[in-house]
């Protein structure tokens, strides 16, 4: 399978840690919070947490703070439909293909729920052939690009595809929950909304640096499902994050990695660049210590972290676009998402 074509996608409005935490402050929902939460708002958005700016899907910060079940599934329809449009055609643009050529559709999101599902309204907005086939994923959380990317290979593997179209996107504004628990405070503080998307192709593409996906490997642990993973309550999602992600992120990723490399009969000395998605800052620091790298391997990471936040399911897009555009070194690149579940994925790609 081949990278034939990126393409990302965020909503024009773009916030700072300070304007979070000023509106934040001149909101309702400051009164109705505990000054133990106050106090970790302000430890959070005021400290090097390794963001700096969010994109969101609001016009201004205080429609975050309207939160009910009806608002935030108007919001997620509005935009995630969207965002992930522009970034398919961003995505087809890149690749010289047109909608027609498309064989299959993959899209993956966390963040809210419609049926039919979004692979319908990108089949209508793209002009994609009605036989098209479509598979919409869910579940997945964070590491979700992964296994769509997985499905991909299998439907090219298959050779019943030619081309297909993988895309993520969350709309982490539409997911908004606040209360006194840490965990959902920090997560309001740490996610952004955006969409990234990839043609892949079972031939390699003339008009693009050849990316191709050699092999791949899953680590899925259910023991521990509760500390990561989206729960309802009151008609919305609320976000369970806990002080485990950092050490469970690292440790899994290090159990991934060396089982792809031993089959392929490398070693991570062999690796020439990390696209990792990057939960926070903390667990970048777990990452680079658990596998022995420098910070400037993770740099890419940790400047789309930086600019973006968090942006769940399609965060690896952007960091692997940030990579091809700064022309880092070809060889074997190391790409790695984990998430709900607990679950870690990872696949090696042989970049030229």
């Amino acid at each position: 399978m081949y990278f034939s074509g990126l393409g990302t996608a965020t909503p024009t409005k773009r916030y700072t840690k300070a304007e979070c935490l000023n509106a934040f402050q001149g909101s309702d929902w400051y009164e109705r919070l505990d000054a133990r939460s106050h106090l970790i708002a302000r430890t959070v958005l005021q400290r090097d947490n390794g963001i700096e700016t969010r994109h969101l899907a609001l016009d201004s910060l205080a429609e975050s703070f309207e939160i009910d079940p009806d608002t935030l599934a108007r919001r997620f329809l509005a935009h995630a439909p969207a965002l992930a449009t522009r970034a398919a055609e961003r995505a087809l643009t890149a690749a010289a293909l047109g909608a027609a050529q498309i064989d299959a559709v993959i899209v993956s999101t966390c963040t809210g729920y419609l049926c039919p599902g979004l692979t319908g309204y990108l089949i209508e907005r793209l002009g994609l052939r009605p036989d098209v086939q479509a598979y919409d994923l869910v579940g997945h959380g964070c590491a979700a690009a992964l296994p769509n990317l997985q499905l991909a290979s299998t439907l090219l593997g298959s050779e019943r595809c030619e081309h297909v179209l993988s895309v993520c996107v969350e709309v982490s504004s539409a997911a908004m929950y606040l209360d006194d628990d840490p965990g959902v405070l920090i997560s309001a503080c740490l996610f952004g909304d955006g969409a990234g998307a990839a043609v892949l192709s079972r031939l390699p593409s003339a008009t693009s640096r050849g990316v191709e996906w050699l092999d791949g490997a899953s680590l899925i642990v259910p023991a521990e499902r509760n500390a990561l993973k989206f729960e309802q309550r009151g008609g919305m999602l609320r976000n369970v994050l806990t002080r485990a992600v950092p050490a469970l992120a690292a440790e899994y990723a290090a159990r991934v990695l060396p089982t792809v490399l031993e089959r392929t009969g490398l070693t991570a000395d062999d690796i020439t660049a990390w696209i990792m998605h990057a939960g926070g800052r903390d667990v970048l620091l777990a990452l680079e210590k658990r596998l022995d790298l420098d910070p400037d391997d993770l740099r890419y990471s940790a400047a789309m972290l930086r600019e973006y936040g968090n942006l769940s399911s399609a965060f690896v897009f952007f960091v692997l676009e940030a990579a091809l555009a700064d022309d880092a070194p070809g060889g074997h690149w190391w790409l790695s998402s984990f998430g709900a579940g607990f679950s870690c994925y990872g696949a090696l790609l042989r970049v030229q």
